[in-house]
């Protein structure tokens, strides 16, 4: 018996029997019985087939109950598992593949000046991985509520931080409703454009940084890291060093999103969009400049 067929079985029970009691009552006690007698019977017939058939069916909502909430308790520490996991591969165990990578480059350094180069390459791909461990510990510190509806804010701060090392101005605008994404588009939205900001950070040396988060007409949504940096030329995916972006395509390729990595009229637009917003999407990237 499913939930909702016991909850109408609780309703029902008491005026059945209520309405069964007075029929009988009329039509067969009314010689035997007063009508101040029954009514003072009535209430007590329906406590007595409360305690012996509704007492039972809230029982067993009871325990319904239960094995839903401990369903829903295994699901909600099983996505979190795989969100983890999937920070952990995407993030911190491609920067130690790369830093293992640059290791073996630095061995083979056939002079000083190469050397030297490498080591600088370490010690940036270390920092990186700093931010990302840092980064993890801070959102595993919060509470699953507070880490769902605070989720923009170290967005926020990443930013505040791009722009304080590269001695950049910063500009945050987001106008995406919280109802709108769910869990799992939060965790792939936010590691999206957080690499996208170390890609700022790390290769654009920019004077101007926005992060930009808007709905769309069509009901999707437009997000974009821009800035007005030194910018690329040719495919940024093929330039040297930028695994970043190649995960950031990985990763809205599995959400069904689109990525998008332009540069022209002196704007770097790093964007992920959601049901298409080319036409929305222009506008913002021009209103940035």
């Amino acid at each position: 018996m499913n939930d909702r067929r016991i909850k109408w079985m609780i309703l029902l029970i008491p005026t059945l029997t209520i309405g069964l009691w007075e029929y009988v009552r009329h039509a067969f006690l009314l010689p035997y019985m007063t009508m101040d007698l029954g009514n003072f019977l009535a209430p007590f017939i329906v406590l007595a087939v409360t305690l012996t058939l509704v007492r039972g069916l809230f029982a067993r909502l009871e325990s319904s109950q239960r094995a839903l909430q401990r369903e829903r308790s295994l699901s909600a520490a099983l996505e979190e598992r795989e969100r983890l996991a999937g920070e952990l591969h995407d993030g911190i165990a491609q920067s130690l593949f790369l830093l293992a990578v640059k290791l073996d480059k630095l061995d083979a350094s056939p002079n000083e000046a190469a050397r030297a180069a490498t080591a600088g390459e370490l010690r940036e791909t270390v920092r990186d991985v700093h931010e990302d461990v840092r980064q993890a510990i801070a959102r595993l510190r919060l509470p699953p509520e507070a880490a769902d509806h605070a989720w923009v804010e170290p967005l926020r701060e990443l930013l505040g931080e791009t722009a304080a090392l590269t001695e950049a101005q910063a500009e945050f605008r987001w106008e995406i409703p919280e109802d709108m994404l769910g869990a799992k588009e939060k965790v792939e939205l936010h590691a999206c454009l957080r690499e996208a900001l170390v890609n700022v950070r790390k290769h654009a040396r920019a004077d101007r940084v926005y992060v930009v988060g808007e709905r769309t007409a069509e009901g999707g949504f437009r997000c974009a890291v821009i800035d007005d940096g030194v910018g690329f030329a040719g495919e940024p995916l093929e330039a040297p060093g930028r695994f970043g972006l190649r995960m950031v395509r990985e990763r809205a390729g599995r959400m069904g999103w689109t990525f998008g990595a332009t540069c022209g009229g002196g704007l770097t637009v790093i964007e992920l969009t959601k049901k298409g917003a080319d036409k929305y999407g222009r506008r913002m990237a021009d209103s940035a400049r």
